[in-house]
């Protein structure tokens, strides 16, 4: 058994290392192309003074260098790095008007960033990506080596430790020293690719100041989303009560009133209405359940969010495999927020993914609730195809939460939804 995992464990940090030789080829591609953005950068400055040209040229170079930087901050987030956009939100009169959208890029202090970090960003990409492609490859020549000596019959090649090759002895010298640099090589490549990262993460990231203003424009926006949900919500409950427990309510008052009038006349008659008298109660009192298990089910209340979702689960015309294992409780808001993202989550996949498997994954770790619904459906969701999965993004965002969409064609599809919380 411990062979086995060691040997997965070697698999994988291989398979690891190949990533990032493959990124250190990118990144050698993309450090290329920053020094003719900061020259082509340069020169628009230069020519700002001149009217029209300037207002027309400056935002077009920095939109350049801003995709470059975006590109930037995606790679060093694909590893782990997280580097969110720091620039100030376009203005809606800077659309159409030039001078307002000149003035908003060059006020930018990110711009100035960005341009700052093309330079040392060329130098620090070129530098270790050449290292962490060089290093596997001189590592594979090693190995190439005693066969081409075998090959072609002749001494000239020196490798490593061993500066001639004209023995085959000599030449099987480089064989173990090729499989000690390829194995240093792939075991640095995913380092080297970090430190470039964090490099990148030195200027792209935002300031305190910038994060402070991203913070307070998120809070806005989520804030503005809730009280719309709220509103939804409340609009929601309220045509629900209209439309089903209080007609059937007020059908129920007629229905009594009719036998009251007959229960002396007509007493079949009278029993008769008062029996559809007692069906329609039935009917809005079930409807009432259904309404209050809408707004708060009480499972949730009386079993926590592992129990909510599991009796969901079983109520769902397919299987879905429920692995929730939580120390202990949210806030009662939270929670809720959390289920009914789980519910909406399992909706969409009943409807819309045609898939014959789901399953519901939680846990809670470094004060991070973290869920994640996946199906064997179709795939291919998409946020802007519907209210669902928007719906969901702005309920989390109420708790500074974050949902992540994972869908490519064919399936599988896997929804990760993140709340910061306590338990």
């Amino acid at each position: 058994m411990r062979v086995r995992v060691d040997a997965t464990n070697l698999g994988r940090g291989a398979r690891r290392g190949v990533r990032s030789v493959l990124d250190g080829v990118a990144a050698i591609g993309l450090a290329l192309t920053n020094l003719p953005l900061l020259v082509v950068a340069v020169g628009a400055l230069v020519l700002a003074p001149v009217p029209y040209l300037g207002l027309a040229l400056v935002p077009w170079t920095m939109t350049l260098v801003r995709k470059r930087a975006d590109l930037e901050r995606r790679r060093a987030s694909q590893i782990g790095v997280l580097v969110s956009r720091p620039y100030h939100p376009l203005p809606e009169r800077a659309v159409a008007d030039g001078w307002e959208r000149f003035r908003w890029t060059v006020t930018d202090p990110a711009t100035w960033r960005d341009l700052a970090w093309l330079a040392p960003g060329a130098v620090v990409g070129l530098a270790l990506g050449t290292i962490g492609v060089l290093l596997p490859l001189y590592g594979l020549l090693g190995l190439a080596l005693t066969p081409s000596w075998i090959w072609l019959g002749t001494g000239w090649y020196g490798y490593g430790a061993v500066w001639s090759i004209d023995t085959f002895p000599a030449g099987l010298v480089s064989v173990p020293q090729g499989v000690i640099i390829l194995a240093a090589g792939l075991w640095m490549a995913p380092w080297l690719r970090r430190v470039d990262a964090l490099f990148a993460r030195l200027l792209l990231a935002p300031t305190r100041a910038a994060e402070l203003r991203l913070r307070v424009t998120q809070l806005t926006v989520t804030r503005a989303g809730t009280v719309d949900a709220q509103a939804a919500e409340l609009r929601r409950i309220e045509r629900d009560l209209h439309d089903g427990a209080q007609a059937r309510l007020a059908s129920l008052s007629m229905m009594i009133g009719l036998a009251d009038n007959l229960i002396d006349r007509d007493p079949a008659e009278a029993h008769k209405l008062l029996a559809e008298a007692r069906m329609s109660s039935r009917a809005a009192l079930a409807e009432l359940r259904d309404l209050v298990r809408g707004i708060h089910p009480p499972v949730l209340a009386e079993r926590g969010l592992d129990g909510a979702v599991r009796a969901l689960a079983l109520s769902l015309p397919i299987p879905i495999t429920v692995d929730v294992d939580l120390p202990g409780r949210p806030d009662l808001p939270l929670e809720s927020a959390a289920y009914f993202a789980v519910a909406e989550a399992l909706t969409n996949v009943i409807r819309h993914s045609r898939a014959h498997h789901g399953s519901v994954f939680s846990r809670h770790a470094a004060g991070l609730l973290t869920m994640v619904v996946t199906d064997d459906g179709r795939g291919g969701a998409d946020p802007a195809g519907g209210t669902g999965l928007r719906g969901i993004e702005r309920r989390l965002a109420a708790f500074d939460g974050t949902i992540v969409l994972s869908s490519p064609p064919g399936g599988p599809t896997v929804i990760t939804m993140e709340l910061p919380c306590a338990l």
